[in-house]
């Protein structure tokens, strides 16, 4: 005789739903239209189906190539294009047709210019409130080589919250990431 194990049922926070094709495709298609990119893409993010299905993405601004190479990440690496001036305005209109209260905007680390993007960050923030007025943003920022200047560049402009990713503790530094301190 064989004896049958019963099963108990999973709890609820372990099941997931399949995402929204529709509204997924919807949000692609604005980032498409817009030319603009976000990290879930460029560093296939195992979360992006849920996320556009929400109606939501995190902007990945001064464009889909980093001038690092760390080993952890997905990011492309390669010679950046310069900046895209239009970058800005496109993120403010993406942001105004997907509704979004709240936004994340990161990049791609550029150590090839002088203030490693600042500028441009403080570009999309005034052109998302320029928009958007209520909308809370958040930057992601790199860490600008050390550089004061450009910290004071994207703080002045105000984001609602500024972040900075420590992808690992010091000891790993030289395997993970060799050009951290």
């Amino acid at each position: 005789m064989v004896d049958i194990a019963v099963r108990s049922p999973k709890p609820e926070w372990l099941k997931k739903r399949i995402p929204s094709v529709q509204a997924c495709t919807e949000v692609s298609s604005l980032l498409k239209d817009c030319q603009l990119h976000t990290v879930c893409q460029e560093a296939q993010c195992p979360n992006l189906a849920e996320c556009f299905s929400r109606g939501t993405a995190t902007f990945m601004i001064l464009g889909d190539r980093c001038t690092r190479s760390c080993s952890f990440c997905a990011i492309r690496h390669d010679s950046p294009l310069p900046p895209d001036e239009g970058e800005p305005q496109r993120v403010a209109m993406a942001v105004k047709a997907l509704g979004l209260r709240y936004v994340v905007i990161t990049s791609v680390t550029r150590d090839d210019l002088p203030n490693g993007g600042a500028l441009h960050f403080a570009k999309t923030i005034r052109s998302i409130r320029d928009q958007m007025p209520n909308t809370r943003i958040e930057v992601l920022i790199p860490d600008f080589q050390g550089s004061e200047w450009s910290l004071k560049v994207v703080m002045e402009v105000k984001p609602d919250v500024i972040n900075h990713n420590i992808e690992t503790v010091p000891r790993l530094y030289p395997e993970v990431r060799p050009q951290a301190d």
